[in-house]
Order: structure tokens, then sequence, then C-alpha cells
């Protein structure tokens, strides 16, 4: 086929350009300026093209392609009439393809869905690693079995090119609110927030933060998934806490992201890390059942992944149906796997069905728990818990000082409460919302049991079962990993139990020294009711 790549002298566009020319396509690299695409057409097998995207498009046409792919970007800001060239294309009859990473553009261009359909030609949108890649690989993984949550992440080698457009995107993004589906209800979140590690394969393991993809917008309902979370992270920790302070200040006030000079310290930053980077997807149907999936890609090849879908899609064209959409399973992981052979890539695919935290960590003494006590933590992927709660505050300045560093809700006589569980790759996360305070703690599998941190803090929990309640005692402590004496730590009587066919919570905190109550909250919860819960 006859392929006009735009954006061609771009990081992903030309590595694009260069999969299609080695699979015998006729590939013309269309940009604004000659000299790049010149420099690139003298290492690869195409032709270059000036064109300017927003402006005349008949030296396009004069070539006459059949496929158009933009590859430019950012597409966040095309501006007012960001499908103009989508609708150019099926004007002209020709097939479009672009590596959009925006949700709202991805999901927009089914307006011109009437259009392509009577032109006989398919405009497909995010035909990149999101979404058509990840995709592909959660209709395949699961294989038909009913999804409950979604996880993926793409997290490259700090020695991989990196394009300025994905660096005004992040930057763009970073400390905005945005929207993830957790449990069945859409969910407030900040941008580059919520650090979670990710394993790559072969050891490979890398920190990603939340950020907005089209996945979280289209899978919900494309998957009927209850949870879909997407991470992007760095290599270097560095960067990943510059850019989480950065999405902090910029939540707090107003300023303007200096995009070039940011994109250009990184740049001074290239050096160091590996050329190793990729892409996980995990799948958690309903049963319990994990399906992994890892890619790992080495020797700085990365960059030629958000160009795979399209390798694949347009090795086998004449399959695809016409009309506009977001590209959605719209090429199978087997052609993937193929069209990913003659790079440095490998990939992992596995399938698990761990036990939950809870149940790991009481072993036996999980089956003794109350019927509603087991069933709060039988926690294979995010729950979403409400209810009602008493809070009761202890006076004095020590007990006032420990809460307010923890977080802990103000006194109240009732209050709606909302617990969020998320289990991670070594715990799981538990976010408290009592009438608005939020707080939070990490709960983890220690070498003596349960372990559960705030922030800098961590508490061993003397987890046992007795009478017919789960009981959370603190047994240690310590402080940035330096261990507390015995007498510097609080004093827990937290319980679970099932009364009146409800689940029942109570917990009282004391001071360490002054025996000081610091805060008691006590309620019930139920399960969310949530579509598919």
């Amino acid at each position: 086929m006859k392929v006009t790549v735009i954006g061609g002298a771009g990081v992903f566009g030309a590595r694009l350009a260069e999969l299609l020319a080695r699979d015998g396509h006729v590939v013309l690299l269309a940009g604004r300026n000659l000299a790049p695409l010149q420099a690139l057409a003298d290492k690869i097998d195409v032709t270059p093209c000036v064109v300017d995207r927003t402006g005349d498009l008949a030296p396009l046409w004069a070539q006459r392609p059949e496929v158009v792919i933009d590859a430019a970007g950012p597409f966040h800001a095309y501006g007012a009439d960001p499908y103009a060239l989508a609708r150019a294309c099926i004007a002209q009859g020709v097939h479009y393809l672009d590596l959009a990473d925006d949700a709202d553009f991805c999901a927009g261009i089914a307006a011109l869905d009437d259009a392509a359909r009577a032109a006989g030609v398919f405009a497909l949108s995010g035909v990149s690693s999101v979404p058509a890649l990840s995709s592909a690989v959660v209709a395949a993984i699961a294989d038909g079995d009913e999804i409950d949550a979604i996880h993926s992440a793409i997290l490259p080698g700090n020695r991989a090119p990196r394009g300025r457009a994905v660096v005004e995107s992040i930057l763009h993004q970073a400390g905005r609110p945005m929207t993830q589906v957790i449990d069945g209800v859409p969910t407030p979140v900040l941008s580059w927030s919520q650090p979670e590690t990710f394993a790559l394969g072969q050891g490979v393991r890398r920190r990603g933060y939340v950020i907005g993809v089209p996945d979280q917008k289209l899978f919900p309902a494309f998957f009927q998934a209850r949870t879909v979370t997407f991470h992007a992270g760095l290599e270097l920790g560095l960067m990943n806490r510059g850019l989480a302070v950065l999405a902090w200040m910029r939540h707090h006030m107003t300023f303007p992201v200096p995009a070039a000079l940011i994109y250009h310290a990184a740049k001074l930053l290239a050096p160091f890390g590996t050329d190793q980077g990729g892409m996980a997807v995990r799948v958690i149907t309903t049963d319990g059942t994990r399906h992994d999936w890892r890619l790992l890609v080495k020797q700085g090849e990365g960059p030629y992944v958000p160009g795979i879908a399209a390798r694949t899609l347009l090795r086998d064209p004449q399959v695809v149906p016409a009309g506009a959409r977001a590209a959605l399973a719209e090429v199978g992981l087997p052609a993937v796997t193929a069209a990913l052979g003659d790079l440095a890539a490998t990939i992992e695919e596995t399938t698990t069905r761990p036990a939950p935290l809870f149940q790991q960590v009481l072993g036996d003494d999980f089956a003794r728990l109350p019927r509603l006590v087991q069933t709060s933590h039988q926690t294979h992927a995010p729950r979403r818990w409400v209810g009602t709660a008493r809070v009761d505050r202890g006076a004095g300045l020590w007990p006032r000082l420990i809460a307010a560093i923890v977080g802990f809700p103000a006194a109240v006589s009732e209050t709606p409460v909302e617990v969020i569980k998320t289990p991670t790759v070594d715990g799981e996360v538990w976010q408290r919302n009592f009438g608005g305070r939020r707080f939070k703690s990490t709960m983890r599998q220690g070498p003596r049991g349960m372990t559960e941190n705030f922030g800098p803090l961590t508490f061993d929990l003397g987890l046992h079962v007795a009478a017919d309640a789960l009981h959370f005692p603190v047994s240690a402590g310590r402080v940035l990993g330096i261990p507390l004496p015995k007498w510097a730590l609080p004093r827990s009587d937290a319980r679970e139990t099932e009364r009146d066919g409800r689940f029942h919570f109570d917990v009282a905190l004391h001071a360490p020294l002054t025996g000081q109550m610091i805060v008691r909250y006590r309620g019930s919860l139920t399960r969310a009711k949530t579509k598919g819960a």
C-alpha cells in the first residue's frame, strides 16, 4: 500500500515509517520541514513530502496515498477543528489512522462514522500503544471471561528517545483532575499521582503514576469492566518525583508549565538509566483469576512499539470494516506478537489465582471469620464499601497533633463513610472517606505478619481471630524504617465483626506515652451497589 506518515520526522512517526518500509509498503514521510525528512529518507527506503497538516493539503493528495497516518500530535492541542485531517481523508476516499493518546480525541472521531461508511474507508483513532495495542491484549488474555478489573502501564527506559509531543502531553495533564472507573463508579483522581510498581518481565520493575489515556474512558463500556486504571512512569526516580511535585504544585496553584525547558532538561539526563522499557497489562476476571501480559523491549527500541498496532493493521487492511471509531480490539494478539518479531522484545504471559492478602496472612484462621468479614477481605480487585460511622476524638494537644499528622476525621455523631480497598503488587491500599475527610493506609504482608503503613509510619499488626471477630492490635512500629521502642507505640483496639446481618468495624487508637484517646471511629459498611457488582 501507499502510506503517508504525517509527523514522519518525529520519534514515533520515523520508526513507524521504518516498520512499514520493512513490510514492503510505499512510504511517504510528510512534515513541514524538508531537511529532517530528507535526512531520514537517506537512511530508510521512504520518500520525503513537505505537507503542513493544518494548511494546504494539495501536495498530499498529489501523491495519491491509500492511507494517511497522523503521528504528529500532541492531539489534545489540535484546536477547534481537531478532525480536519480525518475529514479530508474521508472526502478523498483515503483511509485514515492516527496515534492519538488523548481520550476525548479518540472517542470523538466517532462523529465521522457515517461519512466514513459512505466513503467505504476506515478512520481509526488511537492506533498506538493505547488503546489499540492495550485493547488487543485485554481481549486476548480475558478470552471471553467476565472482566472485573483492567490495570495497564507504559514504562519506557530513560535512554530510549522521547518525542516532544509526548512530553507536552504529560505536562499538560500533570496535576489536573481526571476520572477513573473504580468498582463501577467514576472516581476523581489527580493525574501523576498514586504511584504503583509494575513488573515488565525478566526481573525489571518500574514505578508508574496515574495518567489519563483513552483506556479509562473507553474500556469500562467496551469490556464491561468494573475497574480500569492506567499508569505511566519514567525510569529515573528523580524525574518521577519531580513530576509528582510539579503535579502537586499545579493542583494547588495556577502557573504556566515551561514545556520546552523541561523537555530540554530531560534530554540532559538521557545518558542515565537503561535502554529497557515496556508495557504491562493485567486483567482480573470476576472469579479472581489474574492474567498478566508483560512486554519488555531492549536496545532502545521502545519507540517502535507505538507503531506496532498500525503495522499489524496494515498487514491485513482488507478485513478492517469501514467507519470511524476508536481503535478497540481491531487487531489480534497473535498478529501483534508477529509484528513485534523483528524487535528486541520479549513477551511474558502468566495466569494465577492468588489468595487475597488477609487470607494469606491468616491462613486457616480466615475460615473462622464471620461470613461478612470474610467477604470484606476477599479483595481480588478494587472494592468499594459504603456506610455510616460515629467519630470521637481525644482531647489534648498530643492526641490532636497525632490525629492531624495521620489525617483522622473530626468528631461527628454520624457521617457517611466510603472505603475503597485496592490490591497492589505487594498489598492493599485502603482509602477512607469520612464525610469528605480522606486518609489512607497500605496493608502488606511482612516477615512478622500484617503491616499497616501511614506515610513514614509502619506498624506491625498482631492480626488474629477471637470471639467471632478479627482483631488488629499494634505489636511493633517503625518511623522511616527505624524501630520504635515499646513506650513509643500507640495502643490499638480495632476489630471487625458481623452483627444483625451487617459488617461492623470499631477502631480505637490511644496515644503513646499518655494513653489518651486519639480517635475512635465505629460503624457499619455494605458493598456499594454498582453496575455488575
